[in-house]
């Protein structure tokens, strides 16, 4: 059964900073790619970042790059995201989702094929 499945996400003081984990069964993420889509309350999906498995090239929204870092390892099949400098903009649930072959660019959430259920992640004092 492939699944990916979230965890890291929390409530955190503006300028804080969390990691986000995705971990992956019953599918290896060696061919994928996978990223990070967030949706905030009354608004759309967004891509927040996607990382290539072969070649790591990345992408990154431009309201969270200098602040985010994807990164994976592929022999424990996980990805992570790194939020530093999180400000209230950045409260939603954050899904992981993979894609065969390479990030998609331009297409946004609508390229990838498998997603986990979500972490919520809320930047508040």
């Amino acid at each position: 059964q492939v699944q990916l499945v979230e965890s890291g996400g929390g409530l955190v003081q503006p300028g804080g900073s969390l990691r986000l984990s995705c971990a992956a069964s019953g599918f290896s993420l060696d061919y994928y790619a996978v990223g990070w889509v967030r949706q905030a309350p009354g608004k759309e999906r967004e891509e927040v970042s996607c990382i290539n498995s072969k070649d790591g090239m990345t992408y990154y929204l431009d309201s969270v790059k200098g602040r985010f870092t994807i990164s994976r390892d592929n022999a424990k099949n996980t990805v992570y995201l790194q939020m530093n400098s999180l400000n209230p903009e950045d409260t939603a649930v954050y899904y992981c989702a993979a894609t065969f072959g390479p990030c998609v660019v331009g297409l946004g959430w609508k390229a990838y094929d498998y997603w986990g259920q979500g972490t919520q992640v809320t930047v508040s004092s």
